[in-house]
């Protein structure tokens, strides 16, 4: 999909059964894990997958509409498989799933910047100086373990941009850093070249790990840590590269995602979270719709909609989704008043997610805005009540601490709770 035009133009546009038995069966230790048991284990491990629709979907275009208002714009409601729950007419197909789903309708991010608002979203708290938060992904993989030999946390992003170790594992370290896949493609070069055979290949690596062993002993600092957990992530990418290639899937489930990159994407995603990985981060892009709203998502939209609906679904399928966490998210919402270039600007102060799967109860609603959608009139939360939401949903206890530099740090703000309406 070509890039997206209408944007606002800022900086942030320029641009557990998880221990030794998880381990024998990711590697696959004969005599001890056969295939049935390995992939029942796979199966029983939580998982998180985020949806990130970047640049701010407009909640009145998705899940709290408001028609026939003066912030309402030109769509419809629908009814959805929830007596009594509409949404936009926007989305047909994800309507047949909401009993699936959960949405949080009164959200107050507090900050409408995408790059603060997204680690806000992402980390479950405001910036704080002097500290900077793990992202989900990061504690995701930390926390859930790991049944695959990949790396625990991978994004999906819609263009270029693939590499390893990315800062969002802060204090948790390197190791469970956000691997990138640009455009849905493993990085670059990261395929061994034709001429080195297994033999050399596994020579050159025993040489490797000696010569780094060597030089830990008498330098070993974060940097050196940071190169070796990045390179043995690239080594794991490689040894199950077919995971990648959504080509191996059936031709007709294909088509029921989409033959383009978004649908494209999430396929991809279920492969890794089938595959054992704990987090996956899919970003759909663009939606920072300053003019033209209502064009741009119906563009949007229509590419998210049929994709998610069939995510869903194949989760179900598969006996999955009991066991992953759906969350579609943004960094913000869209302003309920209308610009004068037919747009919707930054909005935090009152917006909505949706999630399911794992141990959220289908169907449920929580929060309300007034008529106009400028003010969350009950149950107002924040970012931290849906990170202890996520932890919980996972059967993580989001009070319990990390431990960098011998500090406590709760793995959620300790300032807030779950969002209990929303849990089975």
């Amino acid at each position: 999909m070509p890039a997206c035009q209408y944007f606002c133009g800022t900086q942030a546009h320029a641009l557990s059964r998880r221990g030794f038995l998880g381990a024998a069966a990711a590697l696959g230790l004969g005599g001890f894990a056969n295939a049935a048991a390995t992939k029942e284990l796979t199966k029983q491990h939580k998982r998180v997958l985020v949806v990130f629709l970047a640049g701010g979907v407009s909640q009145l275009e998705t899940w709290d509409p408001k028609p026939n208002t003066e912030t309402g714009g030109p769509f419809k409601t629908i009814a959805t498989s929830v007596p009594g729950t509409h949404i936009c007419e926007l989305l047909p197909h994800t309507a047949k799933h909401m009993h699936r789903l959960a949405i949080v309708r009164g959200l107050n991010s507090q900050n409408p910047d995408h790059g603060i608002g997204e680690k806000i979203m992402l980390t479950g708290r405001k910036p704080e100086a002097g500290l900077e938060y793990p992202h989900i992904g990061a504690v995701s993989a930390k926390v859930l373990g790991n049944s695959s030999g990949l790396p625990g946390n991978i994004q999906i992003l819609p263009n270029g941009g693939g590499g390893f170790g990315k800062s969002d594992a802060t204090f948790l370290g390197p190791k469970f850093g956000a691997v990138s896949l640009g455009n849905g493609k493993p990085p670059a070069d990261l395929a061994r070249p034709a001429a080195i055979t297994d033999a050399a290949d596994r020579q050159r690596e025993e040489f490797r790990k000696k010569l780094n062993d060597r030089f830990a002993k008498s330098r070993k600092s974060a940097a050196t840590d940071a190169y070796t957990e990045s390179f043995e992530q690239a080594e794991r990418v490689f040894r199950q590269s077919d995971v990648f290639d959504v080509s191996k899937e059936d031709a007709k489930l294909a088509d029921r995602y989409g033959r383009h990159d978004f649908g494209r994407h999430l396929l991809l995603a279920r492969r890794l979270l089938e595959a054992g990985v704990s987090y996956v981060k899919v970003s759909h892009s663009n939606y920072d719709t300053h003019h033209e709203n209502f064009d741009f998502h119906i563009e949007q939209l229509g590419e998210f909609d049929r994709p998610f609906a069939t995510l869903l679904e194949d989760l179900h399928e598969r006996g999955m989704l009991e066991t992953t966490l759906v969350v579609v998210m943004s960094e913000m919402g869209r302003t309920p008043r209308i610009n004068h270039l037919y747009g919707r600007d930054h909005w935090s102060a009152a917006w909505s997610v949706a999630l399911g799967g794992a141990g959220i109860k289908g169907g449920a609603v929580v929060g309300k805005t007034n008529a106009t959608g400028t003010a969350v009139t009950d149950r107002e939360v924040y970012s931290a009540h849906l990170f202890h939401t996520y932890m919980r949903a996972v059967g993580v206890d989001p009070t319990k601490n990390f431990y960098p530099n011998d500090r406590p740090v709760p793995i959620a703000d300790p300032h807030a709770a779950a969002i209990d309406e929303i849990l089975a």
